[in-house]
């Protein structure tokens, strides 16, 4: 959900709605709607920071717009004097990693984890090529599968393939449960009694985000934020899109989410019309994976559940006060409707980029028909931007988000998607007014949503059993405080 854990719904009582629509009752209307917004964005703020901060850069200067500070907050992964080269094994693990590059990414380095805890080699993983993308890539393509295994060789044993003595030998598959902690693998260790070797189908969410010992948890991001590099290609294209946005200035990384399988899955069809809505909805009911098939897009939208729209970025970033002349790397897959959409956030902001601008079609081509490769790019692009937002908080969210944690607290603009659909509803219906008042409510609702350092929070008040893990906030979206420390305490 897009507001903080805790923390009360954006909502204005019906009788404060008939107010709004009263011309002479609207300006006391709105100062009590802004009060009630200070109030709520308050009990937000509380929900979320752990830490003070210190005075954030004055409004009105262009400082703040940009700025980002770790307070001293730097990313600490050197394994405790507790921590021991790996002991030789003859117990093997392959792994076929599912989903999109992200989730495949952290899926990855949640094996490297348990192949140390389980004191078997793993085999480089197979990365998914039957999901919605159908890419084809293998890990060669993606990562430096050589600097993966050198980086790696003092806490796991890496080899490309098994050795020819058990390449038909007969192999133990095993679906390791979600969110699993250390006494779990040291039961699954039990599985290489009678094979030496273990098929995982599934990598992702393989392990706790929380309670397990510190040094798995840094060998987590030793992995990810170390290990699992991009392949040359990727690198040396993705380093030189970055040189050329910064040549222009500073510049926002917007993972834009408006993709067509990103509105059918979530079922958001605001702003498009009968037909477009129609075919996400067949699109979705045809999907036999995607569980939720009747989904009431208004109840979505007022949730916060669906991304925003590229006319909704744009009256958003121009709410936070970034001025018309701003550069914005659009990081993203074919955005739905085309020109017809995206032409709304470039009225706001001109200066809006996309590969496909910046690199020349023969750079690309090698990339055609390879989306993970491609995500690759605007990953390393969202990563290295002056200030990264995304539309939704997906994988490549939560990844970059932490990413960005761990180099120091780069500023990370997290929409509050609730309250931004009760500011937009109220424009749309004129009761409110893009300008300085649209402009508080906007930047305060997001003093506290830009990537300072806090404590990665743990599960929602009233879950229980298993099912609360899944709303623990991911380790890879915030790897502090395992992976981040003050400075000088390790």
């Amino acid at each position: 959900m897009a507001n903080p854990r805790g923390a009360p719904p954006l909502l204005l009582h019906p009788r404060h709605r008939r107010l709004l629509r009263s011309p002479i009752s609207r300006c006391a209307s709105l100062l009590f709607a802004f009060a009630v917004l200070l109030l709520l964005s308050a009990l937000r703020q509380l929900a979320r920071v752990d830490f003070p901060r210190p005075d954030a850069p004055r409004q009105g200067s262009s400082e703040h717009l940009w700025a980002s500070n770790g307070y001293g907050y730097n990313a600490c992964v050197t394994p405790t004097s507790r921590y021991k080269v790996p002991g030789e094994s003859d117990r093997y693990m392959t792994v076929r990693s599912n989903g999109g590059l992200n989730q495949m990414r952290t899926g990855i380095c949640d094996m490297v984890a348990v192949a140390r805890l389980v004191n078997a080699t793993l085999v480089i993983p197979q990365l998914d090529k039957r999901s919605f993308w159908q890419d084809t890539s293998t890990f060669k393509d993606i990562f430096d599968q050589p600097h993966f295994i050198k980086a790696l060789e003092g806490d796991v044993h890496i080899v490309g393939d098994l050795p020819e003595s058990l390449q038909s030998a007969p192999r133990a598959r095993k679906h390791f449960t979600s969110w699993s902690g250390a006494s779990y693998y040291e039961e699954v260790k039990e599985l290489w009694k009678n094979q030496k070797v273990v098929h995982i189908p599934k990598s992702d969410s393989r392990l706790a985000n929380n309670g397990l010992p510190i040094d798995i948890q840094r060998l987590r991001c030793r992995c990810l934020y170390q290990a699992l590099r991009f392949s040359d290609p990727i690198e040396d294209l993705g380093k030189k899109l970055v040189d050329l946005l910064r040549y222009r200035g500073k510049f926002i990384a917007l993972h834009l989410r408006y993709e067509k399988d990103m509105l059918a899955f979530t079922g958001c069809t605001y702003g498009l019309s009968d037909l477009e809505a129609n075919e996400l909805t067949i699109m979705r009911e045809r999907t036999s994976h995607w569980k939720l098939k009747d989904i009431n897009s208004t109840e979505q939208r007022s949730e916060g559940n669906c991304p925003l729209t590229p006319n909704e970025v744009g009256i958003f970033l121009r709410a936070m006060g970034y001025p018309e002349s701003t550069w914005i790397y659009l990081a993203a897959g074919e955005i739905y409707g085309g020109d017809k959409y995206i032409s709304k956030l470039r009225s706001y902001f001109p200066n809006l980029v996309s590969k496909e601008m910046l690199a020349t079609k023969e750079e690309l081509e090698k990339f055609n028909n390879h989306a993970s490769q491609v995500a690759a790019l605007d990953y390393i692009i969202s990563v290295e931007s002056d200030v990264f937002v995304p539309s939704h908080s997906g994988n490549m969210a939560k990844a970059v988000e932490g990413h960005r944690r761990f180099l120091g607290h780069r500023k990370t603009i997290t929409p509050d998607r609730r309250g931004l659909v009760e500011l937009f509803d109220l424009l749309e219906k004129g009761d409110l007014m893009e300008g300085p008042q649209l402009s508080s409510l906007v930047t305060d609702l997001h003093k506290y949503r830009q990537g300072a350092p806090r404590k990665r929070y743990g599960s929602l008040p009233g879950s229980k059993g298993r099912a609360r893990l899944r709303t623990e906030e991911s380790f890879y979206e915030n790897p502090l405080p395992e992976c981040i420390c003050l400075t000088g305490k390790h």
